[in-house]
Parts: structure tokens; sequence; C-alpha cells
């Protein structure tokens, strides 16, 4: 175990991450081309994380993010091929352009780095990160968070390149599995989701963790809605992206559909249970018997191998008389199962159990599927944002309130599909202005921000322009506004990066026309 004095020299030191890289490289099998990559993916996070981290304001720091991406290739992958296009080994890929076997350790990746990185990422996810009682969910709503993380790990290198911040959006494996994963990071926070999906400890509900803090930051209406949305929106793109997933659920409705329809009948259903009792039990004690007679279990024995082929044969009566002992407690723990239904506040747990299920496989039958999904997303875009604006009322200090800013000048620019941004979509152009003044009235409130009109509407109209550019480092922003012919136009910059333009309406104020003005006091 490392000495606090180690722990505390790695925090002074520079570590050299390409050295420990390299070192772990020369273990592996991987050709030089694929060695190269890796490097050069590590040498890309190095130069664009300091501008990622300050864009985001939320995300793990820098150290803790190479760390995860050099364990991942330490520990889960044992061969990582990168192929050409074109070439006989990307047959193996058919349409697509990575894959990736967990069990196998092995990536398979066209010689694209955020690819590579993305199966990098991939390949160290856990299958179940929610526990097996949240049934569909379970895997739904693993499979959205365990993607739009991976999205979330290929960011750095994607849309930054230490100079500047650009988003193309057909790079984005999924943009709503994207959008609604940085939700959730934007609502309890990147470090909270991260332990969620690094958990080690199975028996931590982490689901339950998520809606308490939701409920303590935003109100339990708030928490109930988002959760609501949340896991309808995963039931829906996990039928939209897995076919396979699909066929199971149709299969699991028709059970289930079949289950809730024996318990709409009480009287039926208690018959039922009955019945199903008196059978198990004739069965127990027929397996009591042959156990109890040498004779009938060597009859038994030969009665199930007659058919069974080679490989499944069962090769002693010893094993035969271990296989119905376990049979026998499979029966006993079902009859233990129907006696719980017969208690009238059991069947009535059953019966809830039941209908909530069919609630989420009811989805299988939407006819159309992509409106089903941004419906859904855009009803979640506006629950988050009556958040948010919780969020910003608790403010009271200059520091806090940037650092919203910048969150919410990340979450306006965020992609909603391949041609609008977040802030450019109608159905809630409303709310996020709501967000936008609130924060503009707290930036004055707290003299963040001074005025650049006494009137309110032409103050709002200059500075709602801060969450729509991508200028990296606001603290270093101005504002000028200049006049062509009739018509006011306001740009923002900083000493480097002139921002396009943007016309504004002359409402009869006065502005100070061609001055040069910081915009954050801080």
């Amino acid at each position: 175990m490392p000495k606090k004095t180690d722990k505390f020299l790695d925090k002074i030191v520079k570590k050299d991450y390409s050295n420990e890289l390299e070192k772990i490289l020369e273990k592996k099998p991987f050709d030089e081309n694929t060695k190269n990559m890796l490097l050069s993916v590590l040498y890309k996070i190095e130069a664009a994380y300091k501008d990622y981290e300050k864009v985001k304001v939320s995300v793990e720091n820098k150290e803790e993010f190479i760390e995860s991406f050099i364990n991942s290739i330490k520990n889960n992958c044992d061969d990582i091929k990168v192929i050409k296009l074109n070439s006989r080994e990307s047959e193996l890929l058919g349409n697509k352009t990575f894959l990736v076997e967990k069990n196998q350790k092995t990536i398979i990746c066209y010689p694209i780095e955020r690819k590579l990185l993305y199966c990098i990422a991939k390949i160290d996810k856990k299958e179940k990160i929610i526990k097996d009682k949240y049934q569909i969910i379970n895997e739904t709503l693993t499979d959205l968070i365990n993607v739009g993380n991976n999205i979330n790990t290929v960011e750095p290198i994607r849309d930054f390149n230490g100079f500047s911040w650009t988003t193309i959006p057909r790079e984005i494996e999924s943009i709503f599995h994207n959008l609604v994963y940085q939700n959730m990071r934007i609502l309890v926070g990147s470090k909270f989701l991260n332990k969620w999906i690094k958990n080690n400890e199975y028996i931590i509900d982490y689901l339950e963790s998520f809606k308490n803090r939701l409920e303590e930051q935003y109100g339990n209406q708030e928490q109930q809605e988002v959760i609501q949305l949340l896991n309808k929106v995963s039931v829906l793109l996990a039928i939209s992206y897995h076919p396979k997933l699909k066929k199971q659920l149709l299969q699991e409705k028709i059970k289930v559909e079949s289950e809730l329809e024996k318990a709409q009948n009480n009287q039926e259903f208690v018959q039922k249970i009955t019945e199903e009792k008196r059978e198990l039990t004739k069965e127990i004690k027929q397996l009591d018997e042959t156990l109890n007679n040498k004779n009938l279990l060597q009859q038994e024995y030969e009665k199930r191998n007659e058919f069974l082929p080679l490989e499944q044969k069962i090769f002693s009566s010893r094993i035969l008389s271990k296989m119905m002992i376990e049979e026998r407690q499979e029966k006993v723990k079902k009859i233990e199962d129907l006696n719980v239904l017969l208690n009238p506040q059991s069947f009535i747990s059953y019966k809830q159990e039941l209908e909530a299920k069919e609630k989420y496989l009811k989805l299988v039958d939407v006819e159309d599927l992509e409106k089903e999904i941004q419906d859904t997303i855009i009803r979640l875009q506006k629950i988050f944002l009556i958040c948010y604006q919780k969020k910003v009322q608790k403010i009271d200090n200059k520091q806090d309130l940037m650092n919203k800013i910048y969150e919410f000048r990340y979450y306006c620019v965020l992609p909603f599909n391949e041609l609008e941004m977040i802030a450019e979509v109608e159905q809630i152009k409303n709310e996020i202005q709501e967000v936008e003044i609130l924060l503009i009235e707290k930036a004055h409130e707290l003299k963040l921000v001074d005025y650049f009109s006494k009137d309110r509407e032409d103050d709002y109209q200059i500075l709602r322009n801060i969450f729509h550019i991508r200028i990296i480092n606001l603290e270093d922003l101005y504002s000028k506004i200049v006049k062509e012919q009739d018509s006011y136009y306001v740009q923002l910059f900083d000493e480097e990066i002139f921002e396009e333009k943007i016309k504004i309406e002359n409402r009869g104020t006065s502005f100070k026309i061609n001055k040069k003005i910081k915009i954050f006091n801080l």
C-alpha cells in the first residue's frame, strides 16, 4: 500500500503518462501502428483536457481521466487490432466501425482515434450497474448510462484540439444517449455518476441513491418525473438500437399480460394458485419416492438418458440423484412463493409489479418510435430546465454563479439532432429563456456583470448571447455594440477570437457604440 508521502509526491510531481503507457504497451502484443495510435490518443487528451474541463465544469480531473484510460488498456485489453478500410480483415466488422469482445478482452477497430477511445471506454463497462429488482430497466437504463458515458469519454479528443471547441453532431455515436447522459451529469454531478458506473460494491443501490439526490436537490415531484422519463426513454432507445432485446421484450410482454389477466379475477387466481400448489406437491412426492427407491431411481436414470444426446447424458445415478434434489428444492421454493401470493397484501404488490412491467413493455408496440423518443426527450428537457432553475436560485456567490453560466452555456450548445442545438429547439425555447433571464438577473444581483442598458429587454438581448458562443474562457469575454446603417449588432470576443456579429433589436435605447466592454467582473 503506498505511503501518504508517496501520494503527496504524486500530486506535486507531474506524472509522465506517456512513459507509463509505453511501459504497459511494451508488454502487449499490439502492432506498432496500434501502439502509436494509443500514444497519440493520450497526447491529444493531455493537450485538450484543460479546455474540456473549463467548458464543462463538472468532470473528473485530468489525472483521474488519464489513469482510467491507461488502466483500461492495462487490465481489459489483451488484443487491439487496428485494421485498414477495405482490407480483408475489415470483413470482420461488416457495416460497423469497431467490434468489442469483453470476454475475450479484444478490440477490432478502424484507424479512427475517437472510435478507439470509445472502444476502450466500452470494454471497461460492467454489464449491470442496476439491481435485478428493477426489472426491464435494469438492462435498459444500464445501457443508456454506459453508452452515454462512452460518448462522454470520447469528447475531449472529439471536440477539443487544444485551441478551439467544435462539435460535429454526426461524429457523436448517439446524440440522444449523449444528451440524456449530460442531463444526468449536470443534475447530480460527474463524481456520483462515475462511482455508479465503476461500482465494485453491487450491494449499493445506486438507482435509489440517484433518486434520493434528485429529491434532496429538486423536490419529490421533480424526482418522480425525471425518473419516469429516464426509464421510459431508456426502454425506447434500447428498442431502437437493439433488435434482439426488442424481441425479448415482446415475449416478456405476452407473458406479463397473461399473468396480469389471471390476476384480475381474485377468486380464479386463488383457484389456479391452489391447483399449481397441488401439482407441485404431487411432483415433490414422486421425487421423494424415486430418491428413496434404488429401483425407481435406476428406471428414472434410464428413462431420462434414452432420448438425450451424448453430450447431455447423465453419467451416473449419483449425479441424477443430485439433480433431482435440486429439482425438489426449486419446487419447494415455488410453493413458498405461491403461498406468499395468497397473502392479500403480497398479491396487491405482485399485481402492481406486473402493471409496472406492462407499462414499459407496451412501448414495444409504439408505431412511430422516433417520434416517441423525441417527444419523451423534449419532456425530459422541460423538467430538467425546471430543476436547473432551482439550482440557480440557490447560488449566493460569484464563482458558483460563473460555474453555472459555463455549465448552462455547455448545455445550450449540445446537439439535439444533426441540425439543431438544444437552444434552437422550438418546443423548449421559452424554458431556455427563463433560465437565461434568471442567470443574468443573478449575475446583476451579485455584481458579476454590469448593466448594458437600463431597459431589461435590451440588457437581456445583449447578454443572452454568452450562452450561445464557443469562446472557451468566458472570463476573458468582451462585448462591443456596432451600428451599420440603421441596424445594431453585438459582437462578443476575447483577445484572439471574434464571434460573428449578432443583430439586436433597436427599441429606441441609446447604446454605447464601438466601446469595448469587459463582461464579467471577477
